[in-house]
């Protein structure tokens, strides 16, 4: 009789073991949540490592001039300021303002012009891209580079290859006009706008400020009554002024030591 409560007692263990092991069968396994990670930037792209916001100048190839003295103006609201002066030709200066973006591979700039124009940014320097968005190669290759400009509030702005915007015109403030001059150092060929017509003559600088202005010629376009105001005057500042200072970003054009006749401002 023991004996078979003992086997009844066994069997009892077995069928309790046996339904045990079946319900962790048939448990389902937990699931194990994965995932991806978010790709990394990468830190080695022009956009990224490179200080690349500031003013960029070059004199890019051209097929029916002298070449295209080019300056670029990087803002931090990605916007852009240019200007293009078609070397050898009249009234040949174009301003163009607007927007660029990054390319994905975080190395290229599009500019928002009409040409879509690309650059490759590198260290300190702007690389115009052909219409297939590559790099120029062969002899002509280094004429494709803008090179940044180093500035400081310090420095003093050489009277040359630079872009003096009009602020003040015989003792008035000028602020509704574009008028500007600026003097080309290698060719001594002096350019600008009265604000509506265009001029250009040669330069000659003596004693390190004594200034003439001769050759002078400018286009015949109809102005606004307050436009041909500033020309008129503006005109008669150039063909009277003998010497300049430059003081930081500022310009003066003077006669003798009077006060000073026009007021300017460097710009790109």
């Amino acid at each position: 009789m023991k004996t078979y409560q003992v086997l009844f007692i066994l069997l009892g263990l077995f069928i309790t073991q046996a339904c045990n092991h079946t319900k962790e069968e048939q448990t389902p396994a937990e699931t194990v949540k994965t995932t991806t990670p978010e790709p990394k930037p990468d830190h080695h792209t022009s956009q990224i490592s490179l200080d690349w916001k500031g003013t960029y100048t070059g004199t890019l190839p051209c097929a029916d001039c002298d070449g295209i003295k080019t300056t670029i103006r990087l803002n931090d609201d990605m916007s852009y300021d240019a200007v293009a002066e078609y070397l050898g030709k009249k009234d040949a200066v174009f301003e163009t303002r607007g927007y660029y973006k990054w390319e994905d591979d975080g190395q290229t700039i599009l500019l928002s012009d009409e040409n879509e124009t690309r650059y490759k940014v590198g260290e300190n320097k702007l690389i115009q891209l052909d219409k297939s968005g590559n790099v120029v190669t062969g002899s002509l290759a280094n004429f494709y580079i803008l090179t940044k400009q180093t500035t400081s509030t310090n420095q003093v702005t050489s009277l040359t290859s630079t872009r003096w915007k009009l602020v003040k015109l015989m003792g008035q403030d000028i602020t509704e006009s574009d008028a500007f001059i600026a003097f080309e150092t290698n060719t001594n060929n002096v350019y600008g706008s009265t604000g509506c017509n265009s001029f250009n003559g040669t330069f000659k600088i003596t004693n390190e400020f004594q200034l003439e202005l001769s050759e002078l010629a400018t286009t015949m376009k109809a102005c606004p009554d307050e436009d041909m105001a500033i020309e008129t005057n503006f005109l008669e500042v150039l063909n009277t002024s003998d010497n300049f200072s430059v003081n930081n970003n500022t310009m003066t054009l003077n006669k003798a030591k009077m006060m000073p006749l026009a007021v300017f401002k460097a710009t790109i």
